[in-house]
């Protein structure tokens, strides 16, 4: 199994706040890795430096076996990163559909019947086909989610980021939407997954790694991460909520 994304030593800061502390792990394809740590580690700031939106200090980015490191956030979606936001960012004047054939037209760069198949195939996998012709504004918050995550499955990732999709769901909701994302991963996508829900996030990952203050303190098992005494008192309540 090869490495789908490498990050070697990456960097960030804002002045006296650093958000990523020289970062260095690898994502094997297809694998699924939970990302566990209080809030301000500078997890959100990780994907936003894997995805392009926010640049690195120093270190390397390397995806699909190209170094990234300086390419843009539209060229790095066009090879293959895609990722949900923590708070869903729909058009929300436009329909299910028509914010699903915007992600494929314009991040997987697809047209006409081709757009439309892949919108379809998507939406069904993401339980929102049957509401397809219903704008964005009027979804729940499960739906919303959801169409987050078609959104970014409409872009044909190679590596798909997501950002706390659990947060704010019920028990029942967020037990139909792991489902979904254990689907997505068997299906062969690498996943990054950022969450807070850990029983949604351990029921999916392969591997779990721990950042405080933009520091990778601990990777691994998730069961033998989350057993480890020094996670525990560092991040105390989160081993409570598995």
């Amino acid at each position: 199994m090869s490495a789908i994304l490498k990050l070697d030593g990456v960097s960030k800061s804002f002045g006296a706040v650093t958000v990523a502390d020289s970062l260095s792990y690898e994502l094997q394809q297809g694998e699924a890795l939970g990302v566990i740590g209080p809030n301000g580690a500078g997890k959100t700031s990780m994907f936003n430096l894997i995805t392009g939106t926010l640049p690195s200090d120093s270190g390397r980015l390397v995806f699909a076996g190209q170094d990234v490191t300086r390419q843009s956030a539209a060229t790095r979606s066009r090879s293959g990163i895609a990722r949900s936001f923590q708070v869903p960012q729909p058009f929300s004047g436009l329909t299910v559909f028509e914010n699903a054939m915007i992600a494929a037209t314009q991040s997987a760069g697809l047209t006409g019947r081709e757009a439309e198949r892949l919108c379809l195939q998507i939406l069904e996998q993401t339980e929102l086909l049957s509401k397809a012709n219903t704008l964005a504004g009027k979804l729940t918050l499960l739906d919303r989610k959801r169409l987050e995550l078609t959104r970014a499955l409409c872009a044909k990732p190679k590596l798909l980021l997501l950002d706390e999709i659990a947060g704010g769901l019920t028990e029942a909701e967020c037990t139909s939407l792991v489902q979904t994302i254990k689907d997505i991963h068997a299906s062969g996508v690498s996943i990054i997954w950022i969450e807070h829900v850990v029983h949604a996030l351990l029921a999916v990952v392969d591997r779990l790694i721990v950042i405080d203050f933009g520091k990778l303190v601990a990777q691994g098992d998730p069961k033998t991460v989350m057993d480890s005494k020094e996670v525990q008192e560092i991040y105390l309540g989160i081993e409570a909520d598995a």
